[in-house]
């Protein structure tokens, strides 16, 4: 499996950033958060506009190697062209509620938008639109690279922890 150029989706709480994180460490590649594209630096309240977006997911993915992260199935599919792997984190619900509630607020958010955050973990297979498990069900389902979903938190520290020359290319020795 090349990971060279990697896209990694899932539920929030899912594992995504933590994964994609030492995908790109191993790599040495760049790590890109979708979070980070889709909102202003400002935090979760104001989204940039859909061009803008679409073009910065673009230029990352443009790039020789990378590690791209996140649940917005509508940047997704902008990256999916240029990629060499998907992996699905597709745990249960409970899980990454329970992940969300571990790591507790983040990036400057407040207790409602945390709450609301739950809530949106929680309704992953039932909500609608392109961050819905069904809109990541066909991502998956459509992309005819290599790919891997992961239903299990075990699975994904093992993924993350297996070092074999074919999954991962190794950083020189210095």
């Amino acid at each position: 499996m090349d990971l060279t150029r990697t896209i990694v989706i899932g539920n929030s709480g899912s594992g995504k950033s933590w994964l994609a994180e030492r995908i790109a460490n191993n790599l040495g590649a760049p790590w890109v958060d979708l979070d980070l594209i889709h909102w202003e630096p400002s935090g979760y309240n104001i989204a940039r506009s859909c061009e803008h977006a679409i073009a910065l997911t673009k230029d990352a993915a443009a790039s020789n190697s990378w590690v791209i992260e996140g649940i917005y199935g509508w940047l997704v599919r902008e990256a999916e062209p240029n990629a060499t792997a998907l992996v699905w984190l597709c745990l249960d619900e409970a899980e990454c509620v329970a992940n969300i509630r571990n790591r507790g607020v983040r990036r400057g958010g407040d207790e409602d938008s945390f709450n609301a955050l739950l809530n949106w973990a929680e309704t992953y297979r039932t909500r609608e639109g392109s961050s819905s498990y069904s809109a990541q069900e066909m991502i998956f389902d459509d992309f005819s690279g290599a790919k891997r979903c992961l239903r299990h938190m075990s699975e994904v520290t093992m993924f993350a922890n297996f070092r074999a020359p074919f999954i991962l290319k190794e950083r020189p020795l210095r």
